[in-house]
């Protein structure tokens, strides 16, 4: 059920009843409570635990449990979402602010305290980034806690249960991204042309090239040869095109890619898309500015078996390899086993990126994931955007080809452990930019 409570719950107690702060008080003062918060009970004035509500927050799909995400009560009606990229930094808060507030744990779950329980259909509200789910919960006991089913607490699989991003993927014959996210769940109506209504865009470069009723996608040159169009997406994801394709990408659309992150654009970058940060192979002028000093990403080849989730590296790294059990993706905490990973970087400087996995091959460590915040040249703490790099391709069956048409490529096996990991990056590449609050 969609949150839509401006006008009924907020309005109706913006006058405020018994706070809880003066049950049976002589506490009159007209700001005692405002809204929400008059109709939190204290328990501990009973004897009694406080009120809380509890759960677990899942991926569009309901099935894959998600760290890091925020889950309030919020204490005004929150605001609509500006359309495309914005500088979202996590020391602004959560819109609407919030009378109780707290992030998903590694397991997915959360227990909020204090929450309101006088009268029915209390908000809630389930965000990372800009996926938003709003929901009313019927009914809130006092003094115990309220468990709620999944049904209530996963992010949206459509617009009409909330917010999604507004997403470009451009398909690539050697990678699927857009069958990683129908994966996550979200709905086949979602997926669109560019001209069409979905929160998902999707290009073509040299993969699906149209959807089953036959409607075509605009190259994907369209797309990053524009820091316009760009900026249209909260996230642009490219696919693996099989090779860097670099005279597709001339130089003044790397420029258009670093200024679109710098204004606060995320991208996800796979495979031979390492030309975007390190640059085209042997013609090292032709890249963005800034980023080649990054990574060192200058050969290819391709690895197997086991990667390695980095905790020193990484503030993320501890919770990824907890996470990443609990989902059923390692049975090694830290370990990742992989099919069709690949190598285009030896280096990442600590420095100016956080490496997230990487490969062991003796004494040699290999980035295979990592992630930067932009503009990379000036103070983290006022940086707008995110760049995640990943070799590790879909890798479950799925494929995109330009004689296949989306979603006929996409497999409907389970997700396998290297989906999982990508799926934990994709969530938190969303996410504002800075530490967890």
């Amino acid at each position: 059920m969609r949150f839509m409570v401006a006008a009924g719950v907020f309005a109706t107690w913006i006058g405020c009843g018994p706070s809880s702060r003066n049950e049976g008080g002589d506490d009159t003062s007209a700001d005692a409570c405002v809204g929400l918060e008059c109709r939190v009970v204290d328990c501990a004035k009973q004897g009694k635990p406080p009120t809380t509500v509890s759960g677990t927050v899942f991926a569009p799909n309901g099935t894959l449990a998600l760290y890091g995400v925020n889950v309030y009560v919020p204490a005004s009606e929150p605001p609509p979402f500006a359309e495309g990229a914005v500088c979202e930094q996590c020391t602004e808060g959560v819109p609407g602010g919030a009378i109780t507030h707290v992030v998903s744990d590694e397991a997915g779950h959360f227990t909020l305290t204090g929450v309101p329980s006088v009268g029915v259909n209390i908000p809630l509200i389930i965000s990372i980034g800009k996926w938003r789910r709003r929901v009313d919960i019927p009914s809130v006991i006092e003094c115990t806690d309220n468990p709620l089913p999944a049904t209530l607490t996963s992010l949206p699989k459509n617009k009409a249960e909330g917010d999604i991003p507004k997403i470009a993927i451009a398909t690539g014959s050697c990678d699927a991204l857009e069958c990683l996210v129908r994966k996550l769940g979200v709905s086949d109506s979602e997926f669109t042309s560019d001209t069409g209504t979905g929160r998902i865009h999707l290009f073509a470069s040299n993969g699906a090239a149209k959807l089953a009723d036959q409607t075509p996608f605009a190259p994907a040159t369209t797309l990053w040869n524009s820091v316009d169009k760009l900026k249209q997406y909260d996230i642009a994801m490219l696919s693996c095109e099989c090779s860097q394709r670099a005279d597709e990408k001339p130089q003044s659309a790397m420029d258009a890619m670093k200024a679109y992150a710098d204004f606060g654009g995320r991208l996800f970058l796979s495979h031979y898309h390492n030309v975007w940060i390190g640059g085209e192979k042997n013609v090292p002028t032709h890249a963005p500015a800034v980023w080649p000093t990054i990574a060192t990403c200058n050969t290819d080849t391709s690895v197997s078996g086991i990667d390695i989730i980095d905790q020193v590296h990484n503030p993320k790294g501890a919770s990824f390899a907890t996470w990443l059990v609990n989902v059923l993706g390692s049975t090694s905490p830290g370990m990742i086993p992989i099919t069709e990973g690949k190598q285009t970087c030896t280096a990442v400087d600590d420095n100016k990126a956080e490496r997230w996995v990487y490969h062991s091959s003796g004494s040699v460590e290999s980035p295979q994931n990592f992630q930067f915040t932009t503009p990379n040249e000036i103070a983290k703490e006022e940086r707008c955007g995110k760049v995640v790099f990943s070799d590790m391709h879909v890798a479950s069956g799925s494929s995109s080809s330009s004689s296949t048409a989306f979603p006929g490529g996409c497999s409907a096996s389970p997700m396998t452990p290297q989906e999982k990991a990508l799926a934990f990056m994709f969530f938190d590449i969303a996410s504002c930019v800075g530490p967890i609050l």
